[in-house]
């Protein structure tokens, strides 16, 4: 390959990092960084883009902005002695004059570029009023063979040069073991023929020939492409269904619903205020079908913001606690945990539960005392943050876990909750509730392990939240807006993506637009909540808030979940165009939880661009066109990626690099079908399957 202006042509790698017992090269080190430690994981790493070298072309033939490869002499080289260093070359093709600059040449790539030498370049043409030029192309000595491929150009990081990378991803694929692990018959049945087996896919993408069309492998619909796609929706679909089979085979506790008219479930459905949803009615049924049996249930509860979740899940533990066991609810704040605290206290404590409090904010007597309930079984029902999980916390009986926005949780603290009942060989049942509904694509893919349960309606009386974009230059509107609210006897919150200044962005923090709504309001309390304050003084706003005496609130994203405050019926988010789709529908949730109107105004910025960005344009459209969330979510997942989208579900386990969850649907539907009939009838088929594509990373999926 052609070395570049900047470095000679590196030496050639090993295939794999060196072992730990020798000092590892900056190159070395990059590969470890972007997690190349196997041949397999080098054959992988396949191309951003491809230059076209296999061809020379003509100056007088290129365009502004066309990346060209010319040959021709060098008729003048010099420095340029003002400005900034650089070193000028005047390069005729014999069609025309090109100019190339160069920065920082050492003496020995000027001694390459004297005039009279014959030169192959490589560069992007800049035509102007004084002619073309390319500012720092690649460059070697003219004659020599041309490729016979397109060359790769691979996602990299600082040490890593293209040269050394492309050698190490040559040496992995003579080495690596491809036998294919799919059977081909399974294979026919998406088109795909035996000889795009895997080998020849890989050795394809990362040399395709000139005459291959670049559409296909810009949109990946190439059967070379289409290939690694399938093979790698196989392997997760197999970790998924594995992950299924294995909890199959470990045994729960049994949780019979209680028959009697007394028990807790059935008092508890009578003393509510409320009368359950059909959908309500639909999920607790499958819930108690799962606790009946003897295996573990790992059931996702999905419903849209003020669907229901908290009562689904309060007759849930009423079942556990029925039979004699102890449940547990983490959720991701004390703000969260705190509002669910308060509504089970209201609903089960007057039935008899005894409910315990664990938060990382609680004096060492009241925790001391609360261990001890858990530990002895008095604590019916355990309800907290992280500090659930901690080692000094000991249940009793623990048969139920309940995680509130599971997503917020990373896979080490979901496994640390289910692992608190491991000493007496069982399983708790494990329900995890999320208020962002989660589109069939992923919900196909990335939870396919999970049975899922969706709370698709509303309860009666709430009120659809009227969403306006508008922009900040008319902040004074928006501040007459809460003022009309106010003179209402009505509650506002004002969201801000930061609490203090931030040099990277221009955005306005929560303190400051604390001060600045209380100069404007003068005699309305206007509170500031944030996640640096300390626990106490977080409880005695939300308290405030809550309580109506304190008529506006100003928050950062703490307050994205669970805050429940009827009352509000205006909600200012500042910067909307920061934030995701998803969090934009949960901050929104916040109101319109009452009777009354409710509203909410995405503050947008668009700085000193002419316009706001396209992605951000996107989100705020969605948002003001729609209150459902499960549409959201699908726009969210379209916009976004599956990997913002996730958050920290998958910490530890590979999201698809390959296929595309939005147009290869039609090989997921094939995977899922591929993968149960797999680990059937090719069971070390589908060993070696798994081990090629995720290593020990399935045991994340467990979680």
């Amino acid at each position: 390959m052609p070395a570049t202006a900047r470095s000679p042509h590196p030496a050639a790698p090993p295939a794999a990092p060196a072992p730990a017992s020798r000092a590892l090269t900056a190159p070395q080190k990059a590969l470890r960084k972007l997690g190349l430690l196997r041949d397999i994981d080098l054959a992988l790493h396949l191309p951003l883009r491809y230059e076209d070298q296999t061809r020379l072309q003509q100056l007088a033939d290129a365009g502004d902005g066309d990346w060209v490869q010319v040959e021709g002499v060098v008729t003048a080289s010099e420095p340029v002695l003002h400005g900034r260093r650089q070193w000028r070359v005047a390069l005729d093709d014999g069609s025309q004059t090109c100019l190339l600059r160069f920065f920082n040449l050492h003496p020995g790539q000027q001694a390459a570029l004297a005039v009279g030498r014959r030169l192959r370049v490589r560069g992007q043409i800049q035509a102007g009023f004084a002619g073309l030029q390319m500012m720092h192309p690649v460059f070697q000595a003219a004659g020599g063979a041309l490729p016979q491929a397109l060359t790769p150009i691979y996602p990299t990081s600082a040490g890593l040069p293209q040269a050394y990378l492309r050698r190490a991803v040559e040496t992995a694929l003579e080495r690596v073991e491809l036998a294919d692990t799919v059977p081909q018959d399974f294979l026919d049945e998406i088109g795909l023929q035996a000889r795009w087996n895997l080998r020849s896919s890989l050795s394809f993408l990362h040399h395709p020939t000139p005459r291959t069309p670049l559409a296909e492998l810009e949109d990946r619909s190439h059967p070379a492409w289409r290939r690694l796609k399938a093979e790698e929706l196989l392997a997760q679909q197999l970790s998924q269904q594995q992950a299924r089979l294995e909890r199959a085979a470990l045994r729960a506790p049994a949780l019979p619903p209680a028959a009697l008219a007394d028990s807790l479930r059935a008092r508890l459905l009578a003393a509510l205020p409320f009368a359950l949803t059909p959908a309500q009615q639909h999920v607790v049924a499958e819930i108690a079908r799962d606790l009946a049996r003897p295996e573990p249930m790992h059931r996702l509860l999905q419903g849209d913001v003020g669907a229901g979740k908290t009562v689904v899940a309060a007759l849930a533990a009423a079942v556990c606690i029925d039979a004699g066991w102890q449940c547990a609810l983490m959720a991701p704040t004390e703000i969260l945990a705190g509002q669910h605290v308060a509504k089970l206290v209201g609903w089960l404590q007057p039935l008899g539960v005894r409910i315990a409090w664990l938060s990382g904010s609680q004096k060492p007597a009241e925790r001391r005392a609360m261990l001890a309930a858990v530990a002895s079984g008095e604590a019916q029902l355990v309800v907290g943050t992280h500090a659930v999980i901690q080692d000094k916390v000991r249940f009793a009986r623990l048969a139920l876990a309940v995680i509130d926005e599971q997503h917020r949780f990373g896979v080490a603290q979901r496994l640390a909750l289910r692992a608190k009942l491991a000493a007496r060989s069982l399983e708790p049942h494990l329900l995890m509730m999320t208020a962002t509904p989660i589109p069939r694509t992923l919900a196909m893919s990335h939870y396919a392990d999970l049975d899922v349960s969706t709370l698709d309606e509303l309860p009666p009386g709430r009120t659809p939240v009227v969403t306006r974009l508008v922009h900040e230059s008319r902040r004074d509107e928006v501040i007459g807006r809460i003022r009309s609210q106010l003179a209402q006897g009505r509650q506002v919150y004002w969201v801000c993506p930061l609490i203090e200044e931030s040099e990277a962005l221009d955005l306005r923090n929560a303190t400051q637009t604390h001060e600045q709504l209380g100069a404007a309001l003068p005699g309305v309390q206007v509170g500031l909540l944030h996640s640096r304050m300390p626990a106490p003084d977080k409880q005695a706003v939300m308290a405030a808030f809550s309580a109506g005496q304190m008529a506006v609130l100003v928050s950062t994203t703490v307050i994205e979940v669970g805050v429940d405050v009827p009352n509000a019926s205006l909600m200012v988010i500042e910067h909307a165009e920061r934030f995701g789709l998803s969090q934009l529908h949960q901050l929104r949730g916040r109101v319109g939880r009452g009777a009354a109107a409710s509203a909410c105004v995405l503050l947008y910025a668009t700085g000193d661009a002419p316009r706001l960005g396209e992605l951000a344009r996107e989100r705020l459209r969605a948002m003001a066109a729609s209150n459902d969330g499960f549409e959201i979510a699908r726009r969210d997942l379209e916009l976004r990626g599956p990997g913002e989208f996730l958050g920290e579900r998958q910490s530890g386990a590979a999201l698809l690099r390959f296929a595309d969850l939005q147009t290869d649907t039609d090989l997921l539907e094939w995977a899922r079908s591929a993968a149960l009939r797999m680990l059937q009838q090719q069971p070390e088929l589908a060993r070696r399957h798994l081990a090629r594509w995720l290593g020990g990373k399935s045991e994340f999926l467990k979680a």
